[in-house]
């Protein structure tokens, strides 16, 4: 399989390159980093993405900036980080990359549990996750040519430890436990799924 995986360069994307370069072909896109550079937030940016990509079988989104802060600080501004960012930008590559996509392909995008259980400084990425999870539900029923859509929505994760402070009594997610989730989306049969990964 040819997977693209957008976010290569952060924690969850540079182990899902390990765990699958081995056995598939496998285009790395960050930011800043990667086979390809791509700003998620640029349609443009997108588009020439997948251009230099061409055809594939699965994309995996594990990028998503949001705004992290103190709720009285909030502005629209601050509040468009993540609508842009982890919503908007992962609903582009799907609305672009269904274009592109072999048949029977799909796509994995990110959300997260501060969905269902909000944290505080986190009311951007609980809004931006919610909004995902229902693109994914939508989408699924209206993709064609055997298409696959799904969200991959883990708790904190083992590996970023700088987050820990913010999620008082979760139990963190270790990485191997992530990468099943990503694989259930990746290579199993369900669409249209929020695959919870706590």
């Amino acid at each position: 399989m040819k997977i693209i995986i957008v976010g290569a360069s952060g924690t969850m994307g540079k182990h899902l390159i390990h765990a699958f370069e081995n056995e598939h072909e496998v285009v790395k896109v960050g930011s800043k980093s990667g086979d390809i550079q791509a700003d998620i937030t640029s349609i443009e940016s997108i588009e020439r993405m997948y251009k230099q990509v061409g055809s594939f079988d699965a994309l995996v989104c594990t990028a998503g900036p949001t705004y992290v802060g103190p709720w009285k600080k909030m502005t629209d501004t601050e509040f468009r980080k993540g609508i842009e960012g982890k919503l908007m930008g992962q609903i582009n590559l799907v609305l672009i990359g269904q274009h592109a996509i072999n048949p029977k392909g799909s796509f994995t995008l990110i959300s997260g549990a501060l969905t269902q259980e909000p944290q505080l400084n986190f009311a951007n990425a609980s809004a931006a996750n919610g909004a995902v999870d229902a693109f994914v539900r939508a989408a699924a029923i209206e993709l064609e040519h055997g298409v696959r859509i799904n969200a991959v929505s883990p708790t904190v994760i083992e590996d970023s430890p700088q987050y820990f402070p913010f999620f008082p009594g979760d139990i963190p997610v270790s990485m191997k436990h992530l990468e099943y989730g990503f694989r259930k989306s990746v290579f199993g049969s369900g669409t249209g799924q929020v695959i919870t990964v706590r």
